[in-house]
């Protein structure tokens, strides 16, 4: 794991490998030099200059570059199509904002409830129930993630809803997945 991946799992009491699971003394952490060498020989363009750069030093290169920075800032941002006054239905889930499941903070969305929790709860040991994924129809409303904060860094990156289309069922989405790969081939 990259150092950025690793962190947040050792900022809690009792680290937990971030892919088994599995309890892991921080002090034994070493550092994988094959990967780093072969990081620091392959060269790959940015997505925004083109320039090439060794992956070791892409993601410092990524976050300076000015044209990845415009391309982030014309990234559209949701708004409403048309402002209503109508209620949301009852019957629908709330997939747009959560609480927090350690101390109830409410109305944050993805983004900030995984904010929120990294300033706030980043050493609370308690096993909590992620509230984004049981907001989700294959969500179970009963399983406690044993690492949360782990799990928001790694599961909740981007929004469900710009990749689901919730009033479809799996068969029916995997059709459409498919169909839409073999269009676009």
């Amino acid at each position: 794991f990259c150092g950025e991946c690793l962190q947040p799992c050792l900022q809690v009491p009792s680290p937990l490998c971030p892919l088994c699971r599995v309890p892991f003394d921080p002090k034994k952490v070493e550092k994988a030099s094959s990967v780093e060498k072969q990081l620091s020989s392959y060269k790959a363009p940015c997505r925004g200059c083109s320039k090439k750069v060794t992956l070791a030093k892409m993601r410092a290169h990524v976050s300076s570059c000015a044209k990845v920075q415009e391309q982030m800032a014309n990234c559209p941002k949701f708004v409403p199509v048309v402002p209503t006054s109508q209620p949301i239905p009852s019957n629908i889930p709330n997939r747009s904002t959560f609480v927090c499941p350690y101390c109830g903070a409410r109305n944050l969305d993805q983004q900030e409830l995984v904010k929120h929790c990294m300033e706030n709860h980043r050493n609370d040991p308690n096993k909590v129930v992620c509230p984004v994924c049981s907001a989700m129809p294959w969500g179970d409303p009963s399983y406690k993630s044993a690492n949360f904060l782990q799990h928001l860094l790694h599961r909740h990156k981007f929004s469900y809803d710009t990749f689901v289309d919730y009033n479809i069922d799996e068969e029916a989405a995997l059709q459409a997945a498919l169909a839409l790969s073999l269009s676009e081939n």
